[in-house]
């Protein structure tokens, strides 16, 4: 069974998909942005296409790509945010997907966290999709917590991506994540004990 795990940024993806990993322990986990992190620091063809479209100082001279100046870049240009998502995601879709493919006739789990899974048309690849959410205030707070935006640039970060609400709209589980982290893991086990006993 794929699952495919979605949300907004700073809604709590990764803390959902770290406590669905804890209550299904033979689950197999993939997850776009350590993709991504991954394809940008190893592949060159990857590295050669960016330096090609953001300049190359956007890597360090020991090739270190600067990811401030990256999502400076791209969050200010829609234009370069294209850019960037037509070198990266075909190839963290094909990986996932051949990946999940793979896994089809498994009796585990195959948890995908992909940010953009609805931006992406990945939803067709799953067999379930949870969005994980929260409220507009809380996603705004974690952000500018967890970054040095200031909440405007925060906001216009948020503004960027598909609406919450859309992304609830078209989920088959919807994870709410506004509170403590012992909310979040009930919420994983109850979804996680109806999968094993739908297989």
């Amino acid at each position: 069974m794929v699952i495919g795990i979605t949300g907004g940024i700073a809604t709590g993806k990764s803390a959902f998909s770290a406590q669905l990993r804890r209550v299904a322990r033979t689950a197999v986990m993939f997850d776009a942005d350590v993709s991504a992190h991954q394809l940008t620091a190893a592949d060159p063809e990857v590295q050669a296409l960016i330096r090609e479209r953001f300049g190359c100082e956007i890597y360090s001279a020991s090739g270190d790509l600067n990811r401030g100046a990256l999502r400076a870049i791209v969050f200010a240009d829609p234009e370069k945010k294209r850019a960037l998502e037509q070198i990266l995601h075909p190839r963290i879709r094909r990986q996932w997907s051949l990946e999940a493919e793979r896994r089809r006739n498994s009796t585990e789990l195959f948890l995908a966290d992909i940010p953009l899974l609805y931006e992406t048309g990945g939803e067709a690849l799953c067999d379930h999709v949870v969005v994980v959410a929260c409220s507009a205030r809380t996603q705004l707070q974690r952000l500018v917590a967890r970054s040095s935006l200031t909440e405007f640039a925060a906001q216009e970060m948020i503004s960027s991506q598909m609406p919450l609400n859309e992304k609830i709209a078209r989920a088959d589980h919807v994870i709410w994540n506004n509170g403590a982290s012992s909310a979040l893991a009930a919420q994983a086990e109850i979804l996680a004990r109806s999968w094993r006993a739908s297989r």
